[in-house]
């Protein structure tokens, strides 16, 4: 009979198993629980997902959803029957949020804390009917500002819904520097909104709270900074830009802002992406964009017109780069929203079976 295994080589082993493949291991034996609890937590701990989401663009929206698992670098195919329809096209903004917005309603899905959760918070339609708004969720906030209909009279309108209230409030305008742009990043840093224009780096800020603008600051890190995105990475607010122009992009960084916006503050690099995967982001067409989808730790680069690769930077000590095929891709017949968010053992649990991985 062989010997069972047991403290740091079943941590190891475990170390290397998909997560979805740790929840039948946690029941084996009491050893085999304590072992996995160990193993992700200071072996090979669990950490967030990128998930896509496959929409077909006519009613009723059928939807298929592949998540990527960036501790086992795997792909997991997230099955439902029948699979999940939805009565309007799902977007997604700053990253964590997904939402839906018609004229009879709006509906919205944090995945910030766990990506597996299917609870959509659904609210009246805001008084303004938009077509491509800025929207981010700001504490028990949701700003939805822009992107109104050409009929209505305040194109830049800003209005904010109170979770609690249950109720929409009309906020200020967005700012004359940022009207009129079609390239708006958004991020949200602690208590504030930040709206970013692409190819300038002009920012402003947006407190929900007392419904003030504050800016503008310019985050364009470098003046050979021809596009940027701003998100949180890390717990600190970042700058991915892309260096050149969209016939000769010669590479892109990203940078943490340090200090505090309005009080003084500055950029430090934090790292560039390899030459070879700025050739999987690029493709073969001008460099015009690119989506980057920023949660906890990770920032995943992908070209919305060539999305055949995913290119993932972790930030730690240092930034550890890698690429990775895009399974979601390859249909052109359906439309990807991106976004990301954590995951939990326990949820993982609850879900497994609707799981398949790749």
């Amino acid at each position: 009979m062989e010997a069972p295994i047991h403290g740091d080589i079943l941590e190891a082993i475990f170390s290397h198993v998909p997560l979805i493949h740790l929840v039948p291991a946690c029941h084996v034996s009491k050893a085999w629980n304590h072992a996995v609890s160990s193993s992700l937590a200071h072996v090979n701990p669990i950490k967030p997902w990128l998930t896509i989401l496959t929409q077909s663009t006519c009613a009723p929206h059928v939807t298929t959803t592949h998540a990527y698992d960036p501790r086992s670098r795997v792909w997991i195919e997230m099955k439902s029957e029948p699979s999940m329809k939805y009565t309007s096209a799902v977007r997604s903004s700053h990253s964590t949020l997904l939402f839906t917005l018609t004229p009879a309603g709006f509906a919205f899905k944090d995945t910030e804390e766990d990506v597996l959760r299917l609870s959509w918070h659904h609210a009246p339609a805001p008084r303004v009917w938009r077509t491509d708004p800025v929207v981010a969720r700001v504490g028990n906030r949701v700003v939805v500002a822009g992107g109104a209909c050409d009929f209505e009279d305040d194109l830049h309108a800003v209005e904010v819904y109170d979770m609690e209230a249950r109720a929409w409030e009309t906020s200020r305008s967005m700012p004359e520097l940022l009207k009129g742009s079609m390239w708006l990043s958004v991020a949200v840093a602690g208590d504030k909104m930040l709206v970013t224009e692409k190819t300038s780096g002009v920012t402003y800020s947006f407190d929900p709270v007392s419904d003030t603008w504050h800016g503008p600051y310019d985050l364009r890190p470098d003046q050979n900074v021809f596009y940027c995105v701003t998100g949180v990475l890390a717990g600190k607010l970042t700058v991915a830009g892309v260096i050149g122009d969209k016939k000769n992009v010669k590479g892109l960084r990203l940078w943490s802002v340090e200090g505090e916006l309005g009080s003084g503050f500055w950029f430090e690099e934090l790292g560039e992406m390899p030459k070879e995967m700025v050739e999987k982001v690029r493709g073969v067409w001008e460099f015009g964009s690119v989506v980057v989808t920023w949660v906890g730790n990770f920032a995943y680069f992908i070209n919305p017109v060539e999305q055949e690769e995913v290119v993932v930077c972790e930030v730690g000590n240092t930034c550890e780069w890698w690429s990775v095929r895009n399974v979601a891709a390859g249909d052109w017949t359906k439309r990807m929203v991106v976004s990301g968010g954590g995951v939990s053992l326990e949820e993982v649990q609850r879900a497994r079976l609707c799981m398949k991985l790749l």
